[in-house]
């Protein structure tokens, strides 16, 4: 036997929640593909740049050392090469050069330039050796090279400044979108809130269409398709109701003809026992109509009237039909009702009636012949009590589904439960539900009864004007 699904108590996340992620995430990765991008172009324009610099300061300096080696030679005769340059003034102080001849021998240097000469090839152009990037110039008239050299570090670091700014601009920005997307995805999705909503006020009794009007075209589908099949539904409700209305209907007439005359062989003495067999046969068969037919009235809602309803008048009534029914009732069944007569509370007669009969047959069925105490506890209160086995917590939470009998659940002597088995049919706390909140009231089940391991109290609340307010008008 397959095991029923269980359902899992932690909700799942939010929608909304889930597509700001996903979001940010799609655009993090489209951001970072373009960070890397743009850094490859920055890295490609700041050697560009360095360069093109180094290019404009080779041919301006050029010129420059070799006036500076002249002056060096011709002032300082006899004092061995290489000569270390004055820095110019417009120049920076971490100016690195060389002024090589043609053999390699460094001529003229600065002083941050390293002694040995760049082993580099004479020719113009770049090169990189242990971590300088050198630009080699050639002097047009004589053998001469100028060795403009720059530091690789410092590109570095302008270049990892320059992509330590496009990450930390990344990472705000991220930050800000992925919240600008919650909220944004919050808002548009409240409309799923609104059909949820929507949805949660629909029932048996209430299969009316959804308003699609502010939904937007995805859920607008949804929605139409949602109506369609409450429509359906609610024309497959209608068809069962009246088929089960019409079949008791078609049925009752017979069954009373047949119980009368059953009912009066009896009377007149005949023992028979097949007679009386199918005399009590029919009498449930005729019961059970009467249940179908309340709760065909019961699951319909419709034309019910809005009379003034006084509970007091109501108890009594419904006590007295069973005290008529079966004489022992009367040892069983008591009613209290409050001293102050009862204010009137608007609802339909009939069908209250029906519930808080239906409430009263099902103490006397299961009570154990416990005593059933019927009671108005003011104007829109009244409550049936027995002192029987009562149900537990798992038969309390299904009583009022249809056709669910809780007989088994029943703490009775052994042999009792299958004695009862017959008599009820599941309806009885389905029906008084079903009316009690047509009328906008609540039955609440409890038990046992407070104070007590058994029993079982069924209270009936009608909304309504406060007890005391009804009962100062009479007065």
């Amino acid at each position: 036997m397959d095991e029923p699904q269980r359902y899992s108590l932690a909700l799942p996340p939010r929608l909304a929640d889930q597509l700001a992620r996903e979001l940010t995430l799609a655009l993090a990765a489209v951001w970072l593909a373009c960070v890397l991008a743009l850094a490859w172009y920055v890295s490609h324009i700041v050697h560009h740049n360095f360069d093109q610099e180094m290019i404009d300061s080779g041919h301006r300096l050029l010129e420059v050392a070799v006036h500076q080696l002249e002056q060096e030679d011709h002032s300082r005769e006899g004092v061995q090469r290489p000569h270390v340059a004055s820095q110019p003034g417009d120049e920076a102080e971490d100016l690195v050069y060389q002024l090589q001849d043609g053999r390699g021998n460094v001529l003229l240097r600065t002083q941050a330039a390293p002694v040995a000469a760049f082993a580099v090839p004479m020719r113009e152009g770049f090169y990189e050796r242990e971590g300088w990037r050198i630009y080699v110039v050639a002097h047009p008239r004589q053998p001469l090279f100028l060795m403009l050299a720059d530091p690789m570090v410092e590109r570095s670091e302008a270049l990892q400044r320059a992509l330590l700014a496009l990450g930390s601009v990344m990472l705000v920005m991220l930050a800000l979108m992925g919240w600008a997307l919650r909220v944004t995805a919050r808002r548009r999705l409240r409309v799923l809130r609104d059909m949820q909503l929507q949805l949660s006020e629909r029932g048996g009794s209430n299969l009316e269409p959804l308003d699609l009007d502010a939904m937007p075209r995805e859920l607008w589908r949804l929605g139409r398709g949602i109506n369609h099949l409450m429509q359906r539904l609610s024309h497959a409700l209608q068809v069962e109701r009246s088929m089960a209305a019409n079949a008791a209907h078609e049925l009752r007439t017979p069954l009373a003809v047949a119980t009368l005359r059953l009912q009066t062989a009896l009377d007149r003495g005949v023992d028979n026992t097949d007679v009386r067999a199918a005399y009590e046969a029919l009498e449930r068969l005729r019961q059970r109509t009467e249940k179908l037919l309340q709760l065909s009235r019961a699951a319909s809602g419709s034309a019910l009237a809005q009379d003034e309803v006084r509970l007091d008048a109501l108890a009594s009534m419904v006590a007295s039909e069973f005290w008529q029914q079966d004489e022992s009732t009367q040892l069983r069944l008591d009613v209290v009702l409050p001293e102050q007569p009862c204010g009137p509370v608007a609802g339909d007669v009939d069908t209250l009636a029906i519930a808080l009969r239906n409430l009263v047959e099902n103490a006397l069925r299961y009570s154990d012949g416990s005593e059933v105490l019927l009671e108005v506890c003011d104007s829109r209160t009244v409550q049936v009590r027995d002192e029987g086995p009562g149900m537990d917590a798992a038969a309390l939470s299904t009583a009022r589904e249809r056709h669910v009998r809780h007989v088994d659940d029943l703490r009775l002597p052994q042999g009792t439960v299958r004695e009862l088995a017959s008599p009820g049919y599941g309806l009885g706390l389905s029906i008084a539900s079903m009316i009690v909140a047509q009328h906008g009231g609540s039955l609440e089940l409890q038990s046992p009864l407070p104070g007590s391991s058994n029993g079982l109290l069924a209270r009936i609340q009608l909304p309504g004007c406060d007890p005391s307010v009804d009962t100062d008008a009479l007065s």
